[in-house]
C-alpha cells in the first residue's frame, strides 16, 4: 500500500546538535520555518541548547532526542516517532563528529601514527563516517520516496588537505613536536566528502541533493600561538566567527541551491588555496 505523505510537517534534523556549531546550524535553519529535530548523546546539553534557541525564537517547534548515531536501531526508532507525529525530515545535517585533541599532559608522544590507539581510531571513524551513513540510510530513504530532500555533510578543510602539524608547536618546529593532530579526523572528513559524491549520484534521479560544507578553523578558546600560526596560513588573515557559516547552511538546505549536488562548499578563509 502506497504511503500517503500529505499533511506532514517538514523538518531539519541536526546530529551533534548540542555541540559548539550545532546551535548555529539550528538558528540558521529556523529561517526556513522548519521543525527542528535535534539529536545528541549528551541530553543535558541538548536541553540547554533547546532553551537557548527558545529564548530567541519562543515560537520555534523543536524536538530533542538522546541519540547515539552509531546505533542504527536508535535512528530507526527516532524515525518511527517522527512518522507518528507526521514529521518528515526534509533536511539532514550530519554535524556530529569526534575531533580528537592532542594530549599535552604526560610523557612521550600522543596522536602520532606510530602510537595511536586503534580503539580510539575505530570509535572516531564510527561516529564521523559510519554514523553519518546510518542517518543518510534511514532518513535519505524517505527523501527518495518523496523525491525531495537535502543532505548536508559537515566536512572540514582537513577533509581537503592534510593537517599542517607544524602549527601545533609554538615555534612551528615539527621536529620538536610531541603532540600531533591524530589521523582519524582528517581521514574521516575526506571519507565524508567521498560519501557526499556517492549519495549525490545514487539518489540524484530521486531529486535528493547531497552536498558537503567544508569549514575552516573557528575561533573559540585556542591558545594564542595556535591562533597566530593558523592565521598566517589563511589569506583572509583570521579564523572564522562561529556565526559565519549560518548563511551557507541556509543556502544548501534551501531551494537557492536547487541545482547543486555532489559538491563541496568551502568556507576556510582561503586556507586550502595555498
Amino acid at each position: 500500500m502506497k504511503k500517503n505523505f500529505k499533511n506532514y510537517y517538514s523538518a531539519a534534523l541536526i546530529t551533534g546538535a548540542a555541540g559548539f556549531m550545532g546551535i548555529q546550524h539550528a538558528l540558521a535553519l529556523l529561517e526556513l520555518n522548519l521543525y527542528l529535530v535535534l539529536v545528541d548523546k549528551d541530553f543535558g546539553k541538548l536541553k540547554k541548547t533547546k532553551s537557548r534557541i527558545l529564548k530567541t525564537f519562543p515560537n520555534a517547534n523543536i524536538l530533542i532526542f538522546k541519540c547515539d548515531i552509531c546505533n542504527e536501531k536508535t535512528i530507526v526508532s527516532i524515525k518511527k516517532k517522527l512518522d507518528k507525529l507526521k514529521i518528515f525530515v526534509k533536511v539532514l545535517v550530519n554535524n556530529a563528529a569526534i575531533d580528537p585533541k592532542m594530549n599535552s599532559i604526560g610523557k612521550g608522544k600522543s596522536g602520532s601514527v606510530e602510537d595511536y590507539n586503534i580503539k580510539n581510531f575505530r570509535k572516531e571513524i564510527d561516529v564521523n563516517l559510519i554514523g553519518a551513513f546510518i542517518c543518510i540510510k534511514v532518513f535519505g530513504k524517505d527523501m527518495a520516496k518523496r523525491n525531495q530532500g537535502s543532505i548536508i555533510n559537515i566536512a572540514s578543510d582537513a577533509g581537503l588537505v592534510a593537517p599542517d602539524q607544524a602549527i601545533y608547536h609554538p615555534q612551528e618546529n615539527i621536529k620538536k613536536l610531541k603532540h600531533f593532530k591524530p589521523a582519524s579526523y582528517s581521514i574521516s572528513k575526506h571519507g565524508l566528502i567521498g560519501m557526499t559524491r556517492y549519495i549525490a549520484t545514487y539518489w540524484g534521479h530521486k531529486k535528493v541533493r547531497c552536498n558537503a560544507l567544508a569549514f575552516g578553523a573557528v575561533k573559540k578558546n585556542q591558545s594564542k600561538f595556535l591562533i597566530k600560526n593558523i592565521t598566517k596560513r589563511v589569506p583572509l588573515g583570521r579564523l572564522a566567527k562561529e556565526t559565519e557559516y549560518r548563511k551557507s547552511i541556509l543556502f544548501l538546505a534551501s531551494e537557492d541551491s536547487s541545482y547543486m549536488t555532489g559538491q563541496v562548499l568551502v568556507l576556510d578563509g582561503g586556507r586550502t588555496t595555498w
